[in-house]
C-alpha cells in the first residue's frame, strides 16, 4: 500500500516530464531559429604557386580558315575490309613573326633618316581542327574501334590543315602583312624611314676607315 500510494504521487510528475519532452521536440526548433538563419562561415585556404613565366613575343599577322572533306582509310588486315572514315573538317592556321628572336644586331641605324630592321622568318604559330565545327560524316568497318579511328582521323586532318596553309602561301602572306603593319608603326616610333629585310639578309652599313 505505501508503494502504491508513492506511485500515484509520482504519476503527475512523470506525465509533466513526458509532456515537457514532447513539447520541446515540437516547438524547440523555434527557439533556435535564429541560429539556423545564420549564414555558415566558410573558410577557404589556397596556395597558388607560380610555376613558370613565358615571354610572348609572337605577333599574329594572318589567319587562314579551311573547310575540307577528309577521307581516312586504315588497313586492318588483308583478310578483312579496311576501316574508313569521312570527316567534315573545319580548321585554321595562323602565321606570325616571333619578335623574341630579334637581337640588337638586327637593328641598324644608317645616318639620321634610315633604320634597317631584320625580321625573323615568318612561321606558323599554330594550326588546329575546330572540333565544334567538324563532324564525322560516315564510318565503315570500324570493328568497335570508333573512338580510336576518329581520333586518328582528326590528327590526320590536322596535318592536312598545316599542309594546306603552307601550300596556300601563308608564310608569304605573313611577310606581306608584316610589311603593311610593322613598317608604319616603326616609322611612327623612330621618326625615320624603316626598311624591313629578312634576318638572314641584313646588309651591314659600310663603316668608313679611320683616318
Amino acid at each position: 500500500m505505501p508503494l502504491l500510494r508513492l506511485l500515484f504521487k509520482l504519476i503527475p510528475w512523470i506525465l509533466i516530464l513526458v509532456a515537457g519532452i514532447f513539447f520541446w521536440r515540437i516547438f524547440g526548433s523555434y527557439f533556435d531559429k535564429d541560429e539556423k538563419e545564420k549564414v555558415p562561415e566558410v573558410v577557404v585556404n589556397f596556395n597558388t604557386v607560380l610555376t613558370s613565366v613565358e615571354d610572348m613575343g609572337r605577333m599574329e599577322l594572318v589567319r587562314y580558315n579551311f573547310k575540307d572533306v577528309v577521307e581516312y582509310e586504315k588497313t586492318v588486315s588483308r583478310f578483312i575490309p579496311n576501316s574508313k572514315l569521312v570527316l567534315i573538317v573545319s580548321g585554321e592556321a595562323v602565321g606570325c613573326v616571333d619578335f623574341a628572336k630579334i637581337t640588337q644586331a638586327d637593328i641598324q641605324f644608317q645616318g639620321d633618316t634610315l633604320v634597317q630592321v631584320a625580321l625573323p622568318a615568318p612561321e606558323i604559330c599554330y594550326y588546329k581542327v575546330d572540333h565544334s565545327k567538324s563532324k564525322v560524316f560516315s564510318k565503315e568497318n570500324t570493328y568497335f574501334q570508333d573512338a580510336e579511328l576518329v581520333e586518328e582521323g582528326y590528327k590526320y586532318a590536322e596535318q592536312n590543315v598545316k599542309k594546306a596553309a603552307l601550300n596556300s602561301g601563308i608564310l608569304r602572306q605573313t611577310t606581306v602583312n608584316a610589311e603593311k603593319i610593322l613598317k608604319p608603326m616603326l616609322e611612327e616610333i623612330t621618326g625615320r624611314r624603316v626598311v624591313l629585310v629578312p634576318q638572314r639578309r641584313i646588309q651591314n652599313p659600310q663603316v668608313p676607315p679611320k683616318r
